[in-house]
C-alpha cells in the first residue's frame, strides 16, 4: 500500500467506516498477515510514544513509560480486546470471527498512529489546535469503532455495538488489571 493509498483509506475510515470494515473483513487475511499487522502497529505505537516522550519531556505527558513496556501492554491489550469483544459480541447475538476483529483493531491502531503524529505536529505549531484535534480524534475513534463492531458482528444496530463496547470495555479493564498485577507492575514501575 502506498502512502497516498494509506492516507485515502484512513480518511475513508473516518467518512465511511462501515465500508472500510467490510473491505478489510472481505480481504480474509491469513493469520500470519494479521499477526504481522498487529506486531507492526504495536512497534510503531511504541516508537511514536518513545519519540513523543523524548521530544516533549517527561513533564509534558500525563505519564512516562518505557516504549518496550508500552508495546508489551499494547500487544496484550489488543489480544485480550479481540478475545473479549468476540466473546461479548457473540453473547449478544453477534457473529464476528476473532480474525475479523483483529484486522479491524490493527487498522484502527494504524489510523490512530497517523492521528497521533498529526496531533503532535499541531502541538508544536498551535497547542490549542492540538487539544481540539485530540478530542475530535477520540470522538471519531469511538464512532469508527462502534461501526467496526457493528459490521463485524453483523448486528445492523449501533446500540448493540455500543453494548458490546461498554461490556467489553469493563471486562477488558478487569482483565488488563489482572494481567498487569500478575506481571508485577506497579504504578511506580511504569516510569522505568
Amino acid at each position: 500500500m502506498s502512502p497516498a493509498a494509506f492516507v485515502r483509506l484512513a480518511w475513508q475510515t473516518v467518512t465511511a467506516p462501515r465500508e472500510v470494515a467490510q473491505l478489510l473483513i472481505a480481504a480474509r487475511l491469513s493469520h500470519e498477515a494479521i499477526l504481522t499487522a498487529m506486531a507492526l502497529v504495536v512497534a510503531l505505537n511504541a516508537l511514536v510514544m518513545g519519540i513523543l516522550q523524548a521530544s516533549m519531556g517527561a513533564g509534558a505527558l500525563p505519564f512516562v513509560m518505557s516504549p518496550v513496556l508500552f508495546g508489551a501492554l499494547l500487544a496484550a491489550m489488543l489480544v485480550v480486546s479481540v478475545m473479549v469483544l468476540t466473546g461479548v459480541g457473540r453473547m449478544l447475538g453477534g457473529a464476528a470471527r476473532a480474525e475479523d476483529l483483529a484486522v479491524l483493531l490493527a487498522w484502527l491502531q494504524a489510523v490512530r498512529i497517523l492521528w497521533q503524529v498529526i496531533v503532535a505536529v499541531a502541538a508544536l505549531l498551535a497547542p490549542p489546535l492540538a487539544s481540539i484535534l485530540a478530542v475530535l480524534g477520540f470522538l471519531a475513534g469511538i464512532y469508527i469503532f462502534l461501526n467496526f463492531l457493528d459490521v463485524a458482528h453483523g448486528f445492523d444496530n449501533l446500540l448493540r455495538a455500543l453494548a458490546v463496547l461498554v461490556i467489553g470495555g469493563l471486562a477488558l479493564v478487569m482483565a488488563m488489571s489482572l494481567l498487569v498485577s500478575l506481571m508485577g507492575i506497579s504504578p511506580n514501575a511504569m516510569a522505568i
